[in-house]
């Protein structure tokens, strides 16, 4: 049935669009093909488009929000390493790309794409390479391992995704927190909790 594969896409595209690191969306493809017993191959294909079109729709909304709910010297911190991020050129893209491939959340990469007010178009086609790759890896694993639904859905709650959230926290709190352009520029750690309007 058409619409069990329009809710893949909509399930992936709901993890990804929002800015807190959720339960990746190669666990949702899993269920779900699991439950519906549908085409493993265009499970990934349409769930990793969803996931794609979550972070892009994430990328284009967040320089909005954070313009609200942070103080401009943090928005201004935030572009400045966006604009480090592109002056590397190719060796950001190869950073995006293993980024993408490691088990790690990519909301905080996402985040600050959008913050720092990079275009889609130069996070977007690294991250299409390394989703689609760590994705049909995971999934393809999980319709292996999983001997039924109910494993699976036990299964999202455990030590890998507990420290999963646990590193994508971290990794939005450092983003948030850290005094970057003082530390790019003046190679000087430092912290600043004082960044909400």
């Amino acid at each position: 049935m058409w619409w069990q594969y329009f809710l893949v896409f909509i399930c992936s595209f709901a993890v990804d669009v929002v800015p807190l690191p959720l339960p990746p969306a190669f666990t949702i493809m899993i269920v779900l093909q699991l439950v519906f017993h549908l085409n493993i191959w265009a499970v990934i294909f349409i769930g990793v488009g969803g996931s794609v079109a979550g972070r892009y729709v994430l990328t284009l909304y967040i320089p909005l929000v954070s313009g609200k709910i942070f103080k401009p010297s943090k928005n201004e911190d935030v572009q400045y390493l966006g604009k480090k991020l592109k002056q590397k050129g190719w060796q950001s893209q190869l950073a995006i790309l293993i980024y993408s491939l490691l088990p790690l959340p990519t909301t905080p990469l996402f985040i600050a794409g959008g913050m720092a007010q990079m275009k889609p178009y130069y996070i977007i086609p690294a991250f299409c390479v390394g989703k689609f790759t760590s994705d049909m890896v995971a999934v393809l694993l999980g319709k292996y391992a999983a001997e039924n639904t109910e494993m699976v859905v036990h299964g999202m709650i455990n030590w890998q995704s507990i420290v999963g959230f646990s590193i994508g926290l971290l990794l939005i709190c450092s983003l948030l927190f850290i005094d970057w352009r003082t530390l790019l520029q003046k190679r000087k750690f430092s912290l600043r909790f004082n960044i909400w309007k």
